[in-house]
Parts: C-alpha cells; structure tokens; sequence
C-alpha cells in the first residue's frame, strides 16, 4: 500500500485495516446494524433520517486526533497531495471560516476504516433503493470533511448533493454526515428541508447556483411557490457519534459556527450503488476518469457492502 514516494495510500486497501474497528467476521453479526422498516419509511417520507448512532465517543476522539492533521499547518502528513481536493477556507472570508476537504480516506488509516464502518454500510445498502425488497451493493463514492472554527465559522449553503454529482448516472446515491462533536444551532448544526427530495427540474436536480457553499439563501431565488411555502428547516442537532443519512436530492445546509464554544467539526461519508455509471470523460475526481457510460469501480471506488455476505 506504498506510492512510488514510500508513503502509504490507503485506497489500495478495499477492506477495513482494523485500526477504528474490529472487522466482522460472522455474518450473522451484520443484521445488527439494520434499520427499522419505520427507519426507512421515515427517509422515504422526508428524504433523511436523524440521530443514527454509528460511531462511540471514543471512536470519535480518536478520529479527531487525525482531523487535526487537516487543521494544523504544523502537521500535515507527506500524503496529503492525495487529496481530491483542499481548502483552509473555502469561503475565502476570514470572518467565515469554513474548512472543506475531499479523499483523505486515502491518508490516514481512520478516515479509511470509516468508510467501510458496519454501522454505516448495512444502512446505506437498505437506502439506496428503499422501496426494493432487496439491500443494494454498496460502492464508496468520496469523503468529506466540513470544519466550522468557534465564532467564526462558516455557512454551508443549501443544496441538493447530487446537483453537484451528475458526471455519476443514475441517481443512486446517497450521504451520511457523522457529528464528531455535539452539533446545535449555536455551533451551525446540519438541517434539512422535509419533502425536498421530490424536488427536480424535469427530472433533474436544482442547478447549482454556488460551488463554494457561500450563499447560504440563494437556493430560494429558484424555488416554486410551492417549495418556498415548504422551506421549513429542521436542525439535527446530532450528539456525537450520531449521522445523518440523506437522499440525494435532500436539500440541506447549515448555518454559521457563532456562538459555540468549539469548533463544529463533521466526516461526511458519500456513496452509490454499484452498478452506477461515469457520465462524463473528463476527471470525476482529482486524477481520477472512466470513461462515459463505463460503471464505476477500480481503486477509488470500491465495493463496501454486498448483501450476500449477510446470508
């Protein structure tokens, strides 16, 4: 699992190291991470579904201990060059901070156990088509880290995900954002908009009107009527080690780290099932292309969860 500089890249390993979890090894113990049948009929209703308990505190300590490696200049390991992307401050305002990272699942061996985490993968297999009567095979699609520092952390605009994914067809896909650290309104928790997964444009997601997540009310300049008369936020207000798990479409964003007394800090897991297709012959990721109407897999997007490993 070495570059051709000596250092590991983690995204030659498509399976958990061991390092945040011990991996299952009897597949009965997989049906302890489903989902209730009102768990799913709540996501198809809303388009989310809160308070998911994926990860224990400690767990999420020890995670944090490498986030830092994305916070602290002073720490930065050899391999960050295999970063998909990297802003300090995407915002580019220092009285907006907002720290926004893409593929350090490749870089230290925590941010890459939690993409094959149990707790996480056996959910998103009952989500990705939650009205089939089978589990869907799972495949990684990329990772995210959002960072809000204390008073003056940033905004994350509202958005639809998959606005910003359609080189990727069909849409199958799907989020988990994971709180790190107690997430309120007064630190910029994640919310979400009820029903707002339904909403297209001719079968399409709504345009994306911000790539820097900075205008955090543009999105109602192109909403109906009847969308705006529905724009009725929900705070998560996680508890650390609790997620989110949302729709594609699912319009979400979160407010400005204010009055919290820490920094607000998030992993964002994102993923499709397998089967889905490049929609484009440029770069899907940083360094990364397959040709259009090719499925996608290889290195960077590897099989997570296949359902008949339960059976």
């Amino acid at each position: 699992m070495t570059s051709d500089d000596g250092y590991k890249d983690w995204s030659l390993l498509h399976e958990p190291s061991g390092a945040l979890f011990d991996p299952v090894k009897d597949k009965r113990e997989w049906g302890e991470y489903r989902l209730t049948q009102e768990d799913i009929a709540t996501f198809q209703r809303d388009g989310f579904i809160n308070h998911v308990k994926v990860l224990s505190e400690e767990q999420c300590d020890r995670i944090l201990h490498d986030y830092r490696l994305f916070m602290d200049n002073n720490e930065r390991p050899p391999n960050m060059d295999l970063l998909y992307e990297y802003h300090k401050n995407q915002s580019g305002d220092d009285n907006n901070v907002l720290m926004h990272a893409l593929g350090h699942w490749r870089v230290t061996a925590l941010f890459h156990d939690l993409v094959f985490l149990p707790s996480v993968i056996v959910k998103v297999s009952q989500l990705l088509r939650p009205g089939s009567e089978e589990d869907t095979k799972v495949r990684f699609w990329h990772d995210q880290l959002f960072a809000k520092p204390a008073r003056h952390g940033g905004v994350v605009a509202w958005h639809q995900d998959y606005s910003y994914w359609t080189r990727t067809r069909p849409m199958q896909h799907l989020t988990v954002h994971i709180a790190l650290e107690d997430q309120t309104e007064e630190n910029g928790t994640i919310q979400y908009i009820p029903g707002s997964h339904k909403w297209t444009r001719d079968g399409q997601p709504l345009p994306v009107l911000d790539f820097n997540f900075k205008d955090m009310e543009g999105i109602k300049t192109i909403l109906t009527p009847e969308e705006l008369a529905h724009f009725k936020p929900v705070p998560a207000n996680l508890k650390k080690g609790e997620a989110t798990f949302h729709h594609a479409l699912s319009v979400h964003g979160s407010y400005g780290n204010r009055q919290g007394p820490g920094p607000r800090r998030a992993a964002v897991l994102n993923y499709f099932a397998d089967g889905t297709k490049s929609n484009t012959d440029e770069e899907l990721l940083s360094g990364s292309r397959i040709p259009k109407g090719q499925v996608m897999g290889g290195q960077l997007y590897p099989l997570v969860y296949d359902p008949v490993w339960a059976k």
